[in-house]
C-alpha cells in the first residue's frame, strides 16, 4: 500500500515554531476537520472515529487537537477538568520539575503525539501530502507549549519528527490502526529516542547492565477502538512485536520492573500497553521492556490505566513515604498522551514529590 509521506525538518523545529500563513491555514483546516469528526462520534455515542484504509481514531483525542491553544488563560475554556485551578497543565509541570530537582532527580517529559498528527491523511483524504512531501506540521500549539516548557528548564522529548520519519519504516507503523495506543514499533522508537537524548550521563554509563535478548512475534489484537466501533468491522489488526526478556530453559521471560532502578518510568496506559498483558494485549514488548533493552537494565514503573496527569504523581508521592525509595534515583520519564493536556477530567493538580 502506497502512502503519502510527511517529511519534517528537525532543524526547523528547533529554530522556530512561527507558522507561515499557509501553514496556519492548513493547521486551522485540520483542527476543523478534527472538531467535526469528534462531534459526529459524540452524537453517535461512540469513541471511535473511522478513518481511511482501516485506520481508527479516538474521538476525544480529535477534540483535543481541535481546541487549539490549551495552556495559560486558554485552558480555562478548553480543558475538561472539573476544577478551574486544575485546568492549566503548566503550573503543575513546573512545580513537579522543581520538586524533583530538590531531591536530585532529572525530569524528562515525553508526550505521546495524537495519532492524527502523525497520520492526518489516514483520518481524512483532504489531508494528503503535497507532491513534494513537504507537508508542514499540524500541531502548532503543542510545539509552542513544549517551547514554553523548555524555556522554563523542563526537558521535553518531541516525538513527532521521529514518528513522522517512521512512516517509511518497513518494520511497522508507530501507532496501532485499531487501538488508541501506539504500536510496539512506537515503543521501540520512543525508547531509542529517550536513550539517545540521555547519552553521556555518568550514572547511565556506570549502571550495572544485564544480559537481555529479543525476538519478533506476530499477534492479532482486539483494539479498544475496534471493539467500540459500530457497524461492520474490518478484520482484527495484526502486529509485529519485538519482545524483550531473559532466556530461561529456552523460554523468553519478560523483564519485571525494578524498584531499585535509577530510572522511573511514570505515565498513563502508554507505559502499560504490550507490557502487562490482558487488556493491554501482550507482555514483554511495551515501553518499559524496550527501555530495558536500550538501557541494558530494567526501569521502575508507575503506570496507570487512567489519566497520567495527576494520579501517577499521587502514586509517586505515596511511594516516597518510604524514605529509601528515592535513594539512587537519577531520572524520571513522564510519558503520557498529549490529549491529557485538555482531556484529564481530574485535571492538573499541583502535588509535592515528597512530604
Amino acid at each position: 500500500m502506497k502512502r503519502s509521506i510527511y517529511i519534517i525538518s528537525i532543524g526547523v523545529l528547533i529554530s522556530s515554531v512561527v507558522a507561515t500563513a499557509s501553514e496556519e491555514k492548513l493547521a486551522s483546516e485540520f483542527r476543523q476537520i478534527c472538531a467535526e469528526k469528534a462531534a459526529a462520534a459524540n452524537a453517535a455515542d461512540t469513541m471511535t472515529v473511522v478513518g481511511r484504509e482501516g485506520w481508527m481514531f479516538l474521538a476525544n483525542e480529535l477534540r483535543h487537537i481541535s481546541v487549539g491553544e490549551f495552556f495559560g488563560e486558554a485552558a480555562m475554556e478548553v480543558s475538561k477538568a472539573t476544577k478551574p485551578d486544575r485546568r492549566d497543565p503548566l503550573p503543575a509541570i513546573l512545580d513537579f520539575k522543581a520538586g524533583l530537582e530538590r531531591v536530585g532527580i532529572e525530569l524528562l517529559v515525553v508526550p505521546v503525539p495524537p495519532k492524527a498528527i502523525v497520520y492526518p491523511d489516514m483520518l481524512d483524504g483532504k489531508l494528503q501530502a503535497e507532491a513534494d512531501g513537504q507537508t508542514p506540521r499540524l500541531d502548532l500549539y503543542h510545539q509552542n507549549f513544549y517551547k514554553l516548557l523548555q524555556k522554563q528548564g523542563v526537558a521535553v522529548l518531541d516525538l513527532v519528527p521521529a514518528f513522522t520519519a517512521a512512516r517509511l519504516d518497513e518494520k511497522g507503523d508507530a501507532y496501532c490502526k485499531q487501538d488508541s495506543h501506539w504500536s510496539g514499533r512506537g515503543c521501540e522508537i520512543t525508547a531509542q529516542q529517550i536513550v539517545e537524548r540521555l547519552k553521556g550521563r555518568p550514572w547511565l554509563e556506570a549502571a550495572q547492565k544485564q544480559s537481555l535478548v529479543s525476538e519478533v512475534r506476530e499477534m492479532n489484537i482486539s483494539g479498544d477502538l475496534w471493539n467500540a466501533a459500530k457497524g461492520t468491522k474490518p478484520p482484527k489488526e495484526k502486529l509485529s512485536l519485538r519482545v524483550i526478556g531473559t532466556e530461561d530453559s529456552g523460554m523468553l521471560q519478560p523483564v519485571p520492573p525494578d524498584r531499585s532502578s535509577p530510572v522511573i518510568l511514570m505515565g498513563d496506559s502508554h507505559t502499560l500497553v504490550f507490557h502487562v498483558g490482558e487488556d493491554m494485549h501482550a507482555r514483554g514488548a511495551g515501553l518499559p521492556d524496550q527501555l530495558a533493552h536500550e538501557f541494558g537494565f530494567a526501569v521502575d514503573l508507575i503506570g496507570v490505566r487512567g489519566s497520567g496527569a495527576s494520579p501517577t504523581r499521587i502514586t509517586l508521592f505515596r511511594r516516597c513515604k518510604d524514605p529509601n525509595y528515592l535513594k539512587n534515583k537519577k531520572l524520571l520519564i513522564w510519558c503520557l498522551s498529549a490529549r491529557e493536556f485538555t482531556e484529564a477530567v481530574t485535571g492538573w493538580r499541583v502535588l509535592p514529590v515528597v512530604k
